[in-house]
């Protein structure tokens, strides 16, 4: 006899979906924090010992050019486009109220250090970098070159993702430094040719304060911090052959992506709430 009282059919279907969903995602939340701890131990044994195995330092030096000097042009290009955008707008729409164009340029440079620069600068990173990490890593595992690596006594996160994590906390930093000035620079040659406001008078640094700067630093180390971790996990769980490939690629841009943005959020409203609202 069946039981009146269970479910019809589709529900318990359903249900087993989103359990299912839940319990993965559960299960990748667990790996990914996982792959993070061991990422900074991995710092811990590098640090403690003197004389490294392999060629650790020569490696740092390859992905510091890799994601630093490999990635400067296009953050140079995407976020000085992006500050003649946001000077263009601005310029007009105050040209259409009262025509006074004095805030304008320390308004946008106060933007730009707590906020545009290393947000921009790391979703950028997002893309291009973190795409290429999870690539490396994905096809390596597939290949079972990572399975190889601890059949040789090496742990795969000290190998693969430690040094990308060390060039990707320096490089995102210096990243979003030179992309702020890219973008300030882009803005206020936009705003005087366009609208013949004095850079005198737009480049003025006067608006920005401690906090920015400090804001900058975190955030651009948070997502420096992110984005080789969430690049490395996706990668790392890579099955199959060059699909698996294709699905840890796109899965790293996507939590890149999102990794940033969650944090930009999280640490701007912890600023907001500890500034009293005064950013």
């Amino acid at each position: 006899m069946t039981d009146r009282h269970a479910p019809p059919g589709w529900l318990r279907q359903r249900i087993e979906t989103v359990g299912a969903a839940v319990l993965d995602s559960g299960w990748a939340a667990r790996e990914l924090w996982l792959v993070y701890v061991g990422t900074w131990a991995g710092i811990v044994r590098r640090l403690s010992r003197r004389h490294l195995q392999g060629r650790p330092h020569g490696e740092i030096t390859r992905q510091l050019h890799a994601i630093g000097n490999r990635s400067l042009a296009f953050i140079a290009v995407t976020l000085g486009f992006i500050g003649m955008v946001m000077a263009y707008e601005a310029c007009l729409q105050i040209s259409r109220v009262t025509g006074d164009f004095s805030q304008i340029g320390g308004q946008l440079l106060r933007l730009i250090v707590s906020d545009f620069a290393p947000t921009l600068a790391a979703l950028m990173l997002a893309t291009r970098v973190g795409a290429g990490i999870a690539a490396e890593i994905g096809s390596m595992k597939v290949t079972e070159q990572i399975d190889a690596l601890r059949m040789s006594g090496v742990l795969p996160i000290d190998y693969l993702i430690v040094p990308r994590f060390i060039a990707s906390l320096v490089m995102t930093l210096l990243l979003s430094v030179l992309g702020g000035v890219f973008m300030y620079a882009a803005g206020g040659l936009t705003a005087k040719y366009s609208f013949g406001v004095n850079p005198g008078v737009f480049f003025d640094a006067s608006q920005v304060r401690g906090r920015h700067v400090v804001l900058l630093i975190l955030k651009a180390t948070s997502y420096g911090a992110a984005i080789p971790v969430v690049a490395g996990f996706c990668g790392l769980r890579a099955r199959g052959s060059s699909e698996g490939v294709g699905w840890a690629t796109t899965a790293a841009v996507i939590g890149g992506s999102f990794a940033v943005i969650f944090l930009d959020f999280a640490i701007s409203a912890a600023a907001l709430l500890l500034t009293g609202g005064d950013l």
